[in-house]
C-alpha cells in the first residue's frame, strides 16, 4: 500500500480546533468509528489543560454512538448537520451547546459544492478496498461520500476489515454536475446505473490510513406491535384500493419507505397482502424487512443509500452477495433523495409524523415546538414529489395523554399542500380533492383516537368562519394542557 498506515490517535492528532471534518456513512452503516472517537479522546485532553477544541460537523444523516455519541460527550462540536438520532448528541443541541441547522438531506451535498456551507478541511471515510489510484470500495453507506472526498483537503480513511471487499459492484457512485452544467440524471428504473462502482479520489489527499475491524452495529427496532401492525394494515389496504380503483397501475408503482418499527410494519403487510404484486424500491435505508421481502420475491429491486440491517441480515447479505447484487444498489444521498427521480418514478411515499393537525401539516422534527428530536431527514425530499405521499402515525402517545393529531402543530415541516394521506391505527384520512375544513373533518373521523374525537370537534365547530379553520386563541390548547397538567385530555374547547 503507497498510504501511511497510522493509528486513530495519530489520525486524531491531525485535526485542531476550529476544523470542520465531514463523514461518510448513511445511519451507522459506513459511517467511520474509531477515528471520531479518537477525535473525541483528543477533545477531553485538551479541555482538561484549558485548551479549546471543537470541530464542525458533516455526516449523511445519523450515526453511530462511537461518532455522535462520543463527539457530544466530550463536548468536542461546533455544528452539526444534517441529521441526527443520538440522545447525547440531542441533550446538546436543546441545550443551545451545539449549533444544530436542518437540512433535507438531498441539499447538503450540493450546498457544500455551491459554497453555501463551508468547505470540510478533512473527510474521514471508512472503505473496505482501497488502491494505490486512489480507488475505494465504500462499505454499507454512501451518504455525501462523493462530496467530502471532493472538497476536502485531506482524506483519512477507516479500511474496516470487518466488511468484505466483495461489496464492490453494489454502489453506484454518480454526482452530478453543478448549475449550469448540470444534465438530466440518467435514472429511468430503479435498477439503472449511471456512475462508478467505486469513488476515485486524488491519492496525493490520503494523508493516512486506520486498520479497523469494526463491524457495524446497527441497534434493532422495536418490535411490530398491535398498533403498528393496523397502522401497516391500513397503508396496505388503502394501496390495494388504490390499485382496484385504477389510480395506481396494474404493475404498481416503487415505494419509499421511511425507517423505523412503523416501516418494518407498513412493509411486512405490503409483503403479505396478495393483491399488491411484487414491487420496486427507490428509498434511503434498506432495513432488515427489506432483505426479507427480497428472499421472498415480494421487492424485484431496491435502490438506497445504506444497508441500515442487523449483524444477521448482514451476514445473509454477504454470504449470498452475487444474488443481492442482482437487487441492490446503493447510492450517493443527493441521487437516492433527488426530487427530480422520484417525481419521473413516482414513488409512493410512506413516512412517519411526530405529530399531525387536522389540516394535513406534518411535524416530522419536534416536541411542543422547540425540542429537536432527530431531524426532518429526506421526508421532504420524498414527500413533496411523491406519486401519492402518505403519512403515518400512532393516534396517541404517552399512554394517551398526548394526541399525535392537534388543532395545529406546533412546528410545520410539511405543510397541507403536499401530504395526500394520513394514517393512524385508527384508520386513514384521504386528504386529496378537500378543502381545509373537509379535511379536518376526514381526519378527525377517521384518525383521531376517541378520547378525542368530541374535543377537536368542538374546537373545529367554534373556528371562525374563513377559508381555513384555525382559531389563533386556542389553536395550542391541547399543547398547553399538557405542559400545565401532563395531559392532553384536560384542554377545554
Amino acid at each position: 500500500m503507497r498510504y501511511k498506515v497510522i493509528t486513530a490517535d495519530q489520525a486524531a492528532a491531525l485535526i485542531h480546533n476550529g476544523d470542520i471534518v465531514g463523514f461518510s456513512g448513511f445511519t451507522p452503516a459506513g459511517a467511520p468509528s474509531v477515528v471520531p472517537d479518537a477525535i473525541a479522546r483528543r477533545a477531553e485532553e485538551l479541555h482538561a489543560k484549558g485548551e479549546e477544541f471543537k470541530i464542525g460537523v458533516y455526516t449523511g444523516a445519523s450515526t453511530g454512538d462511537m461518532l455522535d455519541g462520543s463527539l457530544a460527550r466530550s463536548k468536542a462540536v461546533i455544528f452539526r448537520t444534517p441529521y441526527q438520532s443520538n440522545s447525547n448528541m440531542r441533550e446538546s443541541i436543546n441545550k443551545g451547546e451545539v449549533s444544530y441547522f436542518d437540512m433535507h438531506l438531498s441539499h447538503l451535498a450540493q450546498e457544500i459544492r455551491y459554497g453555501f456551507l463551508p468547505h470540510p478541511k478533512y473527510a474521514v471515510v471508512e472503505a473496505c478496498r482501497l488502491s494505490d489510484d486512489g480507488s475505494m470500495v465504500l462499505t454499507a453507506g454512501v451518504g455525501i461520500t462523493p462530496t467530502i472526498c471532493q472538497m476536502a483537503e485531506h482524506i483519512i480513511v477507516e479500511l474496516n476489515e470487518a466488511m468484505p471487499a466483495s461489496l464492490e459492484g453494489i454502489h453506484d457512485i454518480y454526482q452530478p454536475l453543478d448549475p449550469p452544467s448540470r444534465e438530466a440524471i440518467p435514472v429511468c428504473h430503479v435498477s439503472d446505473r449511471a456512475g462508478d462502482t467505486v469513488i476515485k479520489v486524488d491519492p496525493a489527499k490520503i494523508i493516512g490510513v486506520v486498520k479497523t475491524n469494526v463491524p457495524n452495529t446497527i441497534k434493532p427496532f422495536a418490535d411490530v406491535d398491535e398498533v403498528t401492525s393496523t397502522i401497516g394494515s391500513n397503508v396496505a389496504l388503502f394501496l390495494e384500493h388504490e390499485l382496484k380503483a385504477g389510480r395506481i397501475p396494474k404493475t404498481f408503482l416503487p415505494i419509499q419507505s421511511g425507517v423505523g418499527n412503523i416501516a418494518n410494519a407498513v412493509l411486512g403487510s405490503l409483503g403479505s397482502n396478495d393483491h399488491i404484486p411484487p414491487f420496486d424500491m427507490y428509498t434511503e435505508v434498506i432495513q432488515d424487512a427489506v432483505i426479507g421481502l427480497i428472499k421472498k420475491g415480494k421487492v424485484k429491486f431496491v435502490s438506497g443509500c445504506s444497508l441500515t440491517v442487523s449483524a444477521d441480515v448482514m451476514k445473509q447479505i454477504t454470504d449470498e452477495i452475487d444474488m443481492f447484487k442482482r437487487h441492490i444498489v446503493l447510492r450517493p444521498q443527493e441521487i437516492s433523495n433527488n426530487p427530480e427521480i422520484v417525481r419521473r418514478l413516482g414513488l409512493i411515499t410512506i413516512n412517519t409524523a411526530l405529530e399531525a393537525d387536522i389540516l394535513g401539516n406534518i411535524n416530522s422534527t419536534h416536541v411542543l415546538g422547540t425540542k429537536m428530536m432527530n431531524g426532518l431527514g429526506g421526508s421532504g425530499d420524498f414527500t413533496r414529489n411523491a406519486y401519492i405521499s402518505i403519512y403515518t402515525c400512532p393516534s396517541v402517545a404517552k399512554g394517551g395523554k398526548i394526541s399525535a393529531i392537534v388543532p395545529m402543530v406546533s412546528h410545520v415541516d410539511h405543510s397541507e399542500h403536499s401530504v395526500k394521506v394520513l394514517i393512524t391505527e385508527q384508520g386513514i384520512a384521504d386528504l386529496r380533492g378537500k378543502s381545509p375544513r373537509e379535511r379536518a373533518k376526514a381526519i378527525i373521523d377517521n384518525c383521531v383516537h376517541p378520547d378525542y374525537k368530541d374535543s377537536l370537534r368542538e374546537y373545529l365547530a367554534k373556528t371562525p368562519a374563513g377559508q381555513t379553520p384555525i382559531d389563533l386563541y386556542r389553536c395550542f390548547d391541547m399543547h398547553k394542557a399538557f405542559m400545565e397538567t401532563g395531559d392532553m385530555r384536560n384542554a377545554k374547547f
